[in-house]
């Protein structure tokens, strides 16, 4: 069984402390531990980076290694065309996940690149969110 990646952008590893207000109290290793309880026996290999060159390469080996890709590219999905031409060569399905609705924000947040790949978008649902991307993506995988 190959493994999920769930993959983090810039400043995700502040959660808990950065913006409560729109990001919540939970932390990242909070989040991690959801998303492996969510998986039950399937793999997680969970990443967290600021360096956009180091989600690439995680994205790359996701291509060879991985089942499926969710991706919270944080400030990444508005600016990155290098992520988006990595996540074009990944096979399997892509879920897109943000802890706002970036669609309720201010228009900066409004278009998104990563978006025009990816096989779902979940947006809007706080930290919480992200065991309910893994099921999903566990169904996606499922699916094929």
């Amino acid at each position: 069984m190959k493994p999920i990646f769930v993959l983090n952008g810039p400043n995700l590893n502040r959660l808990g402390k950065r913006e409560p207000e729109i990001y919540g109290h939970t932390t990242l290793a909070e989040v991690e531990a959801m998303c492996r309880e969510a998986a039950g026996e399937r793999p997680i290999r969970f990443h967290q980076s600021n360096i956009e060159g180091e989600i690439i390469n995680w994205i790359h080996e996701a291509i060879d290694e991985a089942d499926g890709i969710i991706i919270n590219p944080a400030a990444f999905t508005f600016t990155s065309i290098a992520i988006l031409d990595a996540l074009k060569q990944f096979p399997g399905p892509i879920i897109e996940f943000h802890i706002s609705n970036i669609h309720r924000r201010e228009a900066i947040y409004h278009n998104s690149l990563v978006s025009k790949i990816a096989t779902a978008v979940i947006a809007g649902l706080g930290p919480q969110g992200y065991p309910f991307a893994v099921r999903a993506m566990i169904d996606l995988v499922g699916r094929r």
